[in-house]
Formats: structure tokens, C-alpha cells, sequence
């Protein structure tokens, strides 16, 4: 594990920079463990990845998003992420990448009858979106608290952001999100995602809602949609996400043998 920090940390170094950007996506999570941008304290199991596609579309101001996201397990415990958001149609003139965003989550503390579980999240976005979308780099990290309760499960995340242009402010994000299971392949979502500048003033306090289908084996089909209360910038979005889960779990057949008497 240490080796994958010491990594991750080399990143942060070599790629932390000065520009600009605006409603930047970061890292997310991947499908099912976590609402829309809220991360569970769940992780792959080892050896399991996963890949997703997201597609995001946003008013006033008007633009597109298309994400993608990679996920791996490297133990049970420790999951890689990363996000790769692209952005279109922004002023009708500006398409790119925003920076791309690696993180680390690690669960160190599992659920108890009555105790959550808990891990802590490390990131880093590189420098390589372009000028429009682009902090020319982050660091950042913080805590994720999940816990179950009959068919909800509850998650709250607090998270320290420092992006590497001086002209932009430290921030600090929390998003508290619950699903419930409405049946065995149907999961309701709803989220309150908060993010403020280190100075106290809040930028955005957007509710999202909606739903989550396990379309076929092993992919998972995410619908939601959200509205800002504070600056509304932007006012509404809409979320579409597919998420694949490989390789499929081996299913074990139990064969029955009758002797003759």
C-alpha cells in the first residue's frame, strides 16, 4: 500500500500548476459504491475493476460533459480511481478535457452492528486539461463514513481540496447521500452535495435525485438529475452513467447424487 501513496504523492508533485477552470467534475466514484458524487466507504474486492461512461448535461450556463472512469481493487480494502471528464459546447467555442484525476480510497475501519465503516480518500488531478478547464492540478483527500440500515444505506464525505493555481481558492466539499434498495436490482438515490471556498463562503449547495438499475450482469444503468440553490450556476443538470464490473463472479453449481438402494 505504501508504495501506491508514495505514488500517488510523486503525482501531486510533478503535475500541480497555475490556470484556470470552472465547475470542475473530479474524481468520482464508480458505480455502486457511491450516489452521484457521493463515495461509499464500499470498495471492489481484489482483483475486480471496472469501467463507466457518463454523460452530463447542464443549464445556464449550457454545456456538455461526457466522463470516464476507470476503478480497480487492489485488496479488499483499497480501491484505485480515475476520472476522466471532457467538456462541449461551453460559450459554443471551448471543448476539452478538464484534468484528469487519480485518487486512493482506502476502508480501514469495516461496519459493526452498530458502528459505520470508514475509509479515508487521497487524490490528485494532473496537469492536463486544457485553459478553460483546467486548476493545473489538485491535491486533496478526506474522510468517507457509510452505513447500512435495513435496505439504505447512508454516506457522508468531507473532503480538502488545493488546487495548484494560486487563482483559485482552497476548498472544502461535503456531500451526504442515501440509496435504498427498492428491490433487488432497483436502488433510489438522493444527494446533498455542498462545496465552499476555505474562506467560509459557499459556492454551491445542489440536490440530486433519481435512480440506479442493474440493466444486466455486472452493469449498472444511472439516471439522476440536480438543482443548485445557491449561485445556480449551473441551475439543472442531467446525469446519465453506464458502469461494466469485471470479471463476472464464477458461479458455483451444486450437484446432487442420488444413490440407488
Amino acid at each position: 500500500m505504501k508504495k501506491y501513496l508514495g505514488f500517488l504523492f510523486l503525482v501531486c508533485i510533478a503535475f500541480t500548476g497555475y490556470a484556470d477552470a470552472f465547475d470542475l467534475k473530479g474524481l468520482q466514484p464508480l458505480a455502486p459504491y457511491g450516489v452521484f458524487s457521493t463515495f461509499s466507504a464500499e470498495s471492489l474486492k481484489k482483483g475486480k475493476s471496472g469501467i463507466a461512461l457518463g454523460f452530463e448535461r447542464s443549464r445556464e450556463p449550457d454545456f456538455y460533459r461526457i466522463t470516464g472512469q476507470f476503478g480497480h481493487g487492489i485488496t479488499d480494502s483499497l480501491e484505485l480511481d480515475i476520472t476522466i471528464p471532457y467538456i462541449t459546447g461551453w460559450q459554443d467555442t471551448a471543448d476539452g478535457f478538464e484534468d484528469i484525476a487519480i485518487g486512493l480510497k482506502h476502508r480501514f475501519f469495516e461496519e459493526g452492528k452498530y458502528g459505520p465503516s470508514v475509509a479515508y480518500l487521497v487524490t490528485a488531478s494532473l496537469r492536463s486539461g486544457t485553459e478553460e478547464f483546467s486548476t493545473r492540478g489538485s491535491i486533496g483527500g478526506g474522510i468517507i463514513v457509510s452505513k447500512r440500515v435495513g435496505p439504505v444505506k447512508g454516506h457522508l464525505n468531507l473532503f480538502y481540496y488545493r488546487p495548484g493555481s494560486g487563482k483559485f481558492k482552497d476548498d472544502i466539499t461535503f456531500a451526504a447521500g442515501l440509496d435504498f434498495s427498492a428491490s433487488h436490482n432497483f436502488t433510489l438515490l438522493s444527494e446533498l452535495y455542498m462545496k465552499k471556498s476555505y474562506s467560509g463562503r459557499v459556492d454551491r449547495l445542489e440536490a440530486r435525485f433519481g435512480y440506479r438499475i442493474l440493466t444486466a450482469e455486472n452493469i449498472y444503468t444511472t439516471l439522476g438529475a440536480g438543482y443548485d440553490f445557491k449561485n445556480r450556476s449551473p441551475e439543472f443538470r442531467l446525469l446519465l452513467s453506464l458502469t461494466y464490473l469485471f470479471p463476472s463472479d464464477e458461479k458455483k453449481i451444486k450437484k446432487i447424487i442420488e444413490q440407488e438402494e
